[in-house]
């Protein structure tokens, strides 16, 4: 499982996308949610500003699992 530091409370969810390298753009998330293949902890997302926060798994069809992690910093 891929992991993504954070060093905020949150993140949003297209943020983390992209810091995975699972799109290049911010933009690019819309297809993914149309598609349904976004997954926060094991539930489908269909909101890209949705509020990441430490401990939470994202899961999109296709790519390696990411954990959100806080690190000081």
């Amino acid at each position: 499982m891929q992991e993504v530091e954070i060093h905020t409370e949150f993140i949003k969810l297209q943020q983390v996308l992209k810091l995975a390298g699972m799109i290049g753009q911010g933009s690019d998330v819309k297809s993914f949610l149309a598609d349904g293949v976004v997954y926060v902890n094991g539930q489908p997302v269909t909101e890209r500003g949705k509020k990441i926060r430490p401990d939470d798994v994202i899961e999109v069809k296709g790519f390696e699992a990411v954990k959100v992690v806080y690190s000081e910093g």
